[in-house]
């Protein structure tokens, strides 16, 4: 199974460089940076099939015997629970973690600006933008809850 996450390095590595590659063409590279983006996500549910799909048979064939098997049996289905925990914590950090930079962005980029035109409001807007990072530390405490029950 952690094959699996070694095919995805090169694809990972594939959307950097394309990436690299928009940032230098301006605005045709918008277009070739959706296209890696959509590169990315297609791969990432791939790999996100592939891991969910992968069964005991692997852990099964060592084991001898019927209670060999039925322990595996059972590892695994616990494994799949916890698959299932992991998944939903990965969910939520990454999507708190993707709202809060794009919140941080746009706050971040107004209290610059107020900031540049009267300084004194430099404490109002740091709080702010401290508000907006909240809402991925919200979303590191669900995950680590999520963790905890798996």
């Amino acid at each position: 199974m952690s094959s699996v996450w070694v095919i995805g390095l090169p694809l990972i590595a594939g959307a950097v460089v394309l990436a690299r590659v928009a940032a230098r063409r301006g605005r045709s590279g918008m277009f070739i940076l959706a296209g890696a983006g959509a590169v990315v996500m297609v791969g990432a549910v791939v790999l996100l099939a592939a891991a969910v799909t992968a069964g005991p048979a692997d852990a099964a064939a060592g084991a001898a015997g019927a209670a060999g098997v039925k322990a595996a049996a059972a590892a695994a289905s616990s494994a799949g629970g916890n698959t299932a925990a992991l998944l939903g914590a990965a969910i939520a950090v990454a999507g708190s973690t993707i709202g809060a930079g794009i919140a941080v962005a746009y706050t971040g980029a107004a209290a610059l600006a107020a900031m540049s035109e009267r300084p004194e409001v430099f404490g109002r807007a740091m709080v702010i933008v401290g508000l907006a990072e909240g809402i991925a530390i919200y979303g590191l405490i669900i995950g680590v809850l999520l963790i905890g029950k798996g």
